[in-house]
C-alpha cells in the first residue's frame, strides 16, 4: 500500500469516486485552477474538466445552494469550503435546505451532497481562521458530520460520505493536511463505514473519548503517562454524528473513568454531548466524575505565537488534566 499524508489521501478519494460515478463533481473556491487552497483537488481539473471541477465566486451561500439543487438533481456533488469559518455564511442552505429537505419530502428527495473543508486551529491563523465548528453543526438533526485524524480514516471515511444518500459534513483538521504518512488501501479496499469509532490505545485505568487533531495530542498525552504506571485506553470517534455511543460505554465499564479531550471551546462543544450521555448510560460503573479537558472560552484565538500556545491544547496540557482524572 502506498504511503500517503492526509491531503493525498483525501485527493485521492475524490479522484477515485469521481472515476466510478460520473454524477460526482466538485465545486468550490480555488479548487480548480489554483488546485485547492490546501491542494486537496491537486490535478483534478486536468483530469476531469471544468465541468466537474467547478471553480466559483467567492459567495458561500450561492455555491452551497447550487449543490443542493444538484443534490435534488440526483447528482453527487462536493462542495469545499475554503475553511469552516466562512461556512457560516452558508448555514442557510445546510441547516434550512441540506438538512430537512428528505424529510419535508416524505422521503422522496435523498441529498447526497458532502459539505468538507478545513476546521479548526493551524499555525497563527488568528480569530476568523482558527474556529473549530463541529458543536453547532452535530446539533443538526439531518446532517451526518465526520471528523477524521488519520490519512487512512480520511479517504475511507470521504468515500463512503460522497455515497451516502444524506448530506455530510466533512470536517478536516488543518494541522494534519501535510502531517505524518500512513499506509493508505486503494479501491474498495480503503471504505469506512460511518459511525463506527475506533479503539486506537488499549488501557485499563482510564477511557479517553477524542477525534480529529486532538486524537494525536491524546496519544502523545498518553504515553506520558505510561511510565507513571497510568494505562488510558483512547478512542477516536472519527464520526460525531450518529457517534459510536457503544464503543465508548463498553471502554468505561472496563475502565471506570472517562475524559473527553476536543479542540472547540469548553463551552457547548461536542464534548459536553458526550459527557452528558456517557455520563447517563455509564453512571454505575465511573468511580470519578467526567472530565472534560478542551480549550478556553475567549472569544478568538490570538495571532501572537506565545498566546496561541497558551490557548491551545497540547500534550502536556492533555497528560495534565487525565492524571488528575486518573488519580481522583
Amino acid at each position: 500500500m502506498p504511503t500517503l499524508t492526509y491531503r493525498d489521501a483525501l485527493n485521492q478519494a475524490l479522484r477515485e469516486e469521481m472515476q466510478r460515478d460520473p454524477g460526482v463533481f466538485l465545486l468550490g473556491e480555488e479548487v480548480g485552477v489554483y488546485q485547492g487552497a490546501y491542494k486537496v483537488s491537486r490535478g483534478l481539473l486536468e483530469e476531469f474538466g471544468p465541468m466537474r471541477v467547478v471553480d466559483t465566486p467567492i459567495a458561500e451561500l450561492g455555491f452551497a445552494g447550487v449543490g443542493v439543487g444538484a443534490a435534488m438533481a440526483g447528482l453527487r456533488p462536493v462542495v469545499e469550503f475554503m475553511t469552516w469559518n466562512f461556512a457560516v455564511l452558508a448555514l442557510d442552505q445546510i441547516v434550512n435546505s441540506a438538512a430537512k429537505i428528505l424529510y419535508e419530502s416524505g422521503g422522496q428527495v435523498p441529498i447526497p451532497i458532502v459539505f468538507r473543508g478545513p476546521n479548526g486551529a493551524a499555525l497563527q491563523l488568528a480569530a476568523q481562521h482558527s474556529q473549530a465548528w463541529e458543536s453547532w453543526l452535530a446539533h443538526i438533526p439531518g446532517l451526518k458530520v465526520v471528523a477524521p485524524a488519520t490519512p487512512a480514516d480520511a479517504k475511507g471515511l470521504l468515500k463512503a460520505a460522497i455515497r451516502d444518500r444524506d448530506p455530510v459534513i466533512f470536517l478536516e483538521p488543518k494541522k494534519l493536511y501535510r502531517a505524518e504518512r500512513q499506509e493508505v488501501a486503494q479501491g474498495e479496499a480503503a471504505l469506512l463505514p460511518l459511525a463506527s469509532a475506533a479503539v486506537v490505545r488499549q488501557g485499563t485505568d482510564l477511557t479517553v473519548v477524542t477525534y480529529g487533531y486532538m486524537r494525536a495530542v491524546t496519544m502523545q498525552a498518553a504515553a506520558k503517562l505510561s511510565p507513571d504506571g497510568i494505562e488510558v485506553e483512547v478512542i477516536d470517534l472519527r464520526t460525531l454524528r450518529p457517534w459510536d455511543v457503544e464503543a465508548c460505554v463498553r471502554s468505561i465499564q472496563k475502565t471506570g473513568r472517562l475524559a473527553i479531550v476536543y479542540e472547540a471551546n469548553r463551552t457547548g462543544g461536542f464534548g459536553a454531548e458526550v459527557a452528558a450521555e456517557l455520563a447517563e448510560r455509564c453512571f454505575a460503573s465511573l468511580d470519578a466524575p467526567v472530565s472534560r479537558i478542551a480549550s478556553p472560552d475567549v472569544p478568538a484565538m490570538p495571532f501572537s505565537p506565545a498566546l496561541e500556545h497558551a490557548f491551545m491544547l497540547n500534550p502536556d496540557k492533555v497528560a495534565d488534566g487525565l492524571r488528575r482524572v486518573a488519580r481522583y
